[in-house]
């Protein structure tokens, strides 16, 4: 699995240090322990975790411009992206969350195993979490890996996000009427669309797409 990882890190021009390679290990052995336990993720294939999930978490690294930012990962389930990046880049402060108690706990399980600090699992729903004007306005970056139909997620991630904050959301090959529909939300919002990225997974050739909006200074 390391082998895989580190082949195809390189391959989207990230390289991935031989910590960082042993703590995707850990990462990917409890996770399939866990799996058999509780349904996180579906495993058809031995590429599926590093490719489909390490890997595809990974493609959004080089959108993120601050280094130390706080990051929202919206329905972060088995923790995708948020801890990917988090290995990847550790002065991130990263945030997990997820309505699902399973899930929670099997991210509290792993940022244990992992040892990794400034990460935080939330157990609530999004819509819930916006009462708490504590979180308003508290992230540089917004991101959910195909949790949410995108004019939902601009609506929930203007709350969260800080003045010139960054929502990045994760899609695959049907966002394109998802891009259209958000349009007119996302100016009322006051997010402007910045770009698209279509993006090929190396190895099992995936088609992934990443949507960036900035919140614009009032």
């Amino acid at each position: 699995m390391m082998d895989i990882l580190f082949k195809a890190a390189l391959a989207m021009d990230i390289s991935l240090n031989e910590k960082e390679l042993v703590l995707f290990e850990t990462y990917y052995k409890e996770l399939l322990i866990w799996n058999k336990k509780i349904n996180l993720v579906a495993v058809k294939s031995e590429l599926d975790i590093p490719i489909k999930h390490f890997i595809d978490s990974l493609t959004v690294l080089p959108h993120i411009n601050n280094k130390t930012a706080k990051i929202l990962d919206i329905g972060s389930g088995a923790g995708f992206p948020g801890i990917p990046l988090k290995i990847a880049m550790n002065s991130l402060k990263v945030f997990l969350l997820d309505s699902s108690r399973k899930k929670t706990s099997f991210l509290k399980h792993i940022i244990r195993s992992l040892s990794i600090t400034d990460t935080t699992v939330i157990h609530n729903r999004a819509e819930n979490l916006m009462e708490d004007e504590t979180y308003g306005g508290f992230f540089e970056v917004v991101i959910s890996r195909a949790t949410l139909k995108l004019p939902q997620l601009l609506q929930i991630g203007a709350f969260f996000l800080s003045q010139s904050g960054t929502l990045i959301s994760m899609k695959g090959k049907k966002s394109d009427t998802e891009l259209a529909e958000a349009a007119d939300i996302s100016h009322n919002l006051g997010l402007h669309y910045i770009a698209s990225h279509d993006i090929t997974l190396p190895i099992t050739g995936d088609f992934r797409r990443i949507i960036i909006y900035k919140k614009a200074f009032k």
